[in-house]
This record gives C-alpha cells, structure tokens and sequence, in this order.
C-alpha cells in the first residue's frame, strides 16, 4: 500500500524519493511525505497529490481489469534489468531513477519475459520498407524465443508487437500512461491482445493520461527491459533517438538498420550510424551476435576451457559485458556501470586486453571488433 501510495503522489520517477526509501524503507517515506516531514528537495514533487491516497481503490481497479502491481519487493521485479538505472546520476538524467513500482496486465513473468529482450524503435509514419524488415526481423528473433520489447506506438513500434504475436512469440508493450488507456486508442485491439498473451507496463498509476514528458521517460524504461535496442526507420528528429541515448547511458548496445539513401524516414538511422550511436544491422543473426548472451564458461565449471577467451573470471566477464559495442569508457564509467570497485575494474582490463578483448585509446577503454566472434568460437 505505501509502495502504490507514493507511485500515484509523484507519478513517474523520482531520484530523491528513491534516495528516501533507500534510507528509511517505504513505510517510513510515505508516512514523512504524508506528513510533509521531508527535506526540501521533495516537498515541491509530493506536494500536489500527497494528501491523496486511492491506493486501496488503484488495487481494486487493477484486480478488475486482471493487472498486477510489481514492487521491488516482489520476486517479479526485474531488479538486474534495472541496475543500470541505479548508476546515473539524477543532476545530469533527471528522468533516469528507478521506477517505484511498475504496473502490469498479462499472464507473463515481466522477469523471466525480460531475460532474452530486444527493443525496437522507429518512425511513427513508417514505410512499407520500414514495415517489411521489422516484420521479418522481429519474426526470426521472436521465433527463436527473443522478447520484443517497443512502445504500442503507431508505425514500428505498432509492425514490432504484431510481428512477435504472429509467430506466437512473447512482447512487451511500455506506455507512457495508465495500463487501463489505450494510447494510442486506435491500438485499443492490439494492446488487449498484447496483455493476453504478453505484458503491458507503465510506471505511471491506473487512469493517468499521457503527456509528451512521460514518453521521453518511458523511454529509459524500453531501453532498460531489454538487452539492446534496434531502430527501424527514423527521421532526422525522430524519438527514437532519445531511446537510443537511453540505451548508451545504460551500456546497452543500438542498432539500427540503414534504408534507402533517397528516404527521408532512414535519414536518423543513416546520421547514428555515421555518427557512431548505432552499429549497421541488417538481419536477425547480426542482433543476436551483439545484443545475445557472451558464450562464456560457467563460474565454477571443471572443464577445461578450449580458448583462453573461456577463462574470464566473473568480474572480467562482467567488466566485458558492461563495455558498450561503439564506444568507450572510463574505468569509473565502467565501475559505475558495473556496479564492481574501481579497482576491480581497473585490475580486470588488464587481462581483458591481454586476452585480446578490448583495447585503450584517448577516449577510453573499448571491444575490439574481433573479440565477440572469438568469445564466440567464430
């Protein structure tokens, strides 16, 4: 109860209520703000609806139209999925905490649908181009047991759900509203079917609408979910492109597919490829190759490995894995990131370079374009 309490009083994230209930446990945080006891970097936010608790009655709603509540103290909490989230910084993401609790309709584990992900993105005014790769692409991972992670909006996102429904596989929708709106309506029939089969989920309680400001940071939350992110046809200010920053704060790998040169829709794919926010993706086997699971030896395991690349300790494996497939980062980046000390991070890259995994530059430390493939006997 105090968990759904506080969701409706600040309606989306709040870094400092997070830092409250990080300190003094969630009863305790909603009886401060309840009775205004707080420092003042959280008397502004709570101060509109505090004084409103329809936590007994969002629950009733909830149960009738068959949805849940998921809390960090359930089992279903995707708690390593959202990790990252824990590692920005508030002054720089404002938008960027954790969720305090997540809505959800569906019959799936949000956990367990979240472990093998992929979000895709796009254009809102897709092309029969943009429309055909994202069936075939989405088709060939959700057949082979990859969750679609993408935002029920018009055009990509839209073509995403419905290709993952097709081939009987599962799909994860994240609005920017209550899961009891349809947003947008017209897609009223395809998110009934998606919470059937699916999930639907929002950080935002029962009956709140949408506003422009709730999608950007619905954004995180898509990027977050999932193991990487893929835009499919983009244009020059399109908002995919905001997820796709979400995806490189959090160390997620982008990806994005190239269109037509002569297409205005593919003009934000082309300009992140060229810029180096995205790598060039074309099929499913090549999303697999960098947003799937690094094939290394189990912690533990008595076999002998057949390639030194199988012999990583856990805090290098974990060190390779927070590195991001384009890009570079700082050794307290990667801490950071990692959520391992500095000078584990800083003891394991070392190896990794020996190994062959990753190399330094001036911007940081880096994979090399060779090391998925030998992690992965290629």
């Amino acid at each position: 109860m105090a968990w759904v309490y506080l969701s409706r009083v600040v309606a989306g994230p709040c870094a400092a209520l997070s830092a409250l209930i990080e300190s003094v446990g969630v009863v305790e945080a909603a009886r401060a703000v309840r009775e205004c006891e707080l420092p003042e970097s959280l008397r502004g936010p709570t101060e509109q609806r505090r004084e409103t608790d329809s936590a007994a009655r969002d629950l009733e709603l909830m149960e009738r139209i068959g949805g849940r509540v998921v809390t960090p103290d359930d089992p279903e909490w995707p708690a390593w999925r959202l990790l990252g989230l824990t590692q920005l910084d508030p002054s720089r993401d404002r938008d960027g905490a954790v969720p305090l609790v997540l809505w959800v309709r569906g019959p799936r584990s949000l956990l367990e649908s979240s472990e093998r992900a992929l979000a895709v993105v796009g254009a809102r005014c897709s092309s029969g181009y943009g429309n055909q790769v994202t069936g075939e692409i989405v088709g060939d991972l959700a057949a082979k047991g990859w969750t679609i992670v993408s935002g029920a909006a018009f055009g990509i996102d839209g073509m995403a759900h419905r290709a993952a429904l097709a081939v009987g596989g599962p799909t994860i929708a994240v609005l920017a509203c209550g899961v009891d709106r349809p947003y947008p309506a017209q897609h009223d029939r395809l998110l009934a079917e998606i919470a059937e089969t699916g999930l639907v989920v929002s950080e935002y309680p029962p009956g709140t609408t949408a506003h422009k400001h709730q999608f950007l940071a619905r954004n995180r939350l898509v990027a977050a979910l999932a193991d990487g992110v893929l835009v499919v046809e983009a244009g020059l200010r399109s908002g995919a492109r905001n997820t796709v920053k979400w995806a490189r704060r959090l160390g997620r790998p982008a990806l994005a597919v190239p269109g037509p040169v002569t297409s205005a829709a593919s003009v934000g794919c082309h300009r992140m490829i060229r810029e180096g926010e995205a790598l060039l993706v074309t099929r499913a086997e090549e999303i697999i190759d960098e947003a799937g699971p690094l094939r290394l030896s189990l912690p533990g395991s008595t076999t002998a490995p057949t390639d030194p690349n199988e012999s990583l300790s856990d805090d290098e494996s974990l060190v390779y894995a927070t590195l991001p497939a384009i890009g570079s980062r700082s050794p307290r980046e990667l801490a950071e990131q990692s959520g391992l000390p500095l000078p584990a991070v800083r003891a394991a890259l070392p190896a990794l370079e020996l190994a062959e995994l990753v190399g330094v530059g001036e911007g940081g430390w880096y994979r090399k374009a060779t090391a998925r493939r030998h992690l992965e006997g290629k």
